[in-house]
């Protein structure tokens, strides 16, 4: 398998969102890497990836797969931080490997009860035929890249390096939509609810962007964490939606970085539920 581990110090596990490659997260694990160490991956049925898919485990292998960068890079515990539909991976990991995760943090992270929406299922259809529309559609995340970047104008240069990297590591619209499919066969709410009861007290924290910008995943639907977890904090990056961690990588690493160095080794109950919120 083909990993990506720089930087050092307190170790952070990163998982991709459903688009599967690692390097449309790169100036976030560069952000990390400077304060941390950073182990990432594409997931393991991306081709680049290099790491074996059994179809008869589906969205299981996602999870082993975050076991098996851990073991390779000799790391016992790590804060595990899932993006988006990597959120689903981290959660299911943490609730598994509880004694190899020091903290959990769920970026703009789809929650346990996901289903397709309209929109999505519309995609489902006919996911290779339907990518001109999706990339199409895709123009309205112009809108917080210009609000990061305090201006439709200076947000030009941003959106082309995001845009450089989309095309350089392409995303296969039919293994998205297999990925998609998959959750239609796992009880994540389910498993997570029983390991809650069961004492789940890991630090926990979720981080979105402004509700308004965010129109992939609601922010209130990434809030459906701290029903299960109340001991979770929160935190919001400002002027960006679901893209903060691209288009304001600092900003996330000085939120992140910080939360992992504190609860790294820490397993005690923590009742409290602070807010961050980067300007």
């Amino acid at each position: 398998m083909k990993m990506i581990d720089r930087g050092g110090g307190t170790p952070i596990v990163v998982i991709p969102g459903v688009q599967g490659r690692w390097e449309w997260m790169k100036p976030a694990i560069d952000a990390l890497a400077q304060r941390c160490r950073v182990i990432t991956f594409s997931l393991a049925d991306e081709p680049s990836c290099g790491a074996g898919f059994d179809e008869s485990r589906g969205f299981d292998c996602y999870v082993d797969q975050v076991l098996a960068a851990m073991d390779v890079a000799g790391i016992a515990k790590a804060a595990i931080c899932g993006v988006s539909y990597g959120g689903l991976i981290a959660s299911a990991f943490a609730a598994r490997y509880a004694s190899r995760t020091s903290s959990l943090v769920l970026v703009s992270a789809l929650p346990p009860g996901w289903t397709a929406n309209p929109r999505v299922s519309f995609y489902l259809r006919a996911p290779r035929l339907l990518t001109p529309v999706f990339l199409l559609a895709s123009l309205r995340m112009y809108r917080e890249i210009a609000a990061a970047n305090e201006g439709v104008g200076n947000g030009l240069s941003p959106a082309l390096r995001h845009g450089t990297r989309v095309l350089t590591h392409m995303f296969s619209p039919t293994r998205m939509a297999h990925r998609v499919r998959l959750l239609e066969a796992i009880h994540l709410r389910e498993e997570l609810t029983r390991v809650t009861a069961a004492g789940f007290q890991r630090p926990t924290l979720i981080v979105t962007g402004d509700p308004a910008l965010d129109n992939v995943v609601p922010v209130a639907s990434t809030h459906e964490y701290l029903r299960l977890w109340p001991h979770a904090a929160t935190a919001t990056i400002a002027r960006t939606g679901h893209l903060g961690l691209i288009t304001r990588p600092a900003a996330f690493a000085s939120i992140v970085v910080p939360f992992a160095e504190a609860a790294a080794g820490v397993s005690s109950k923590n009742d409290s539920r602070p807010h961050y919120k980067v300007g």
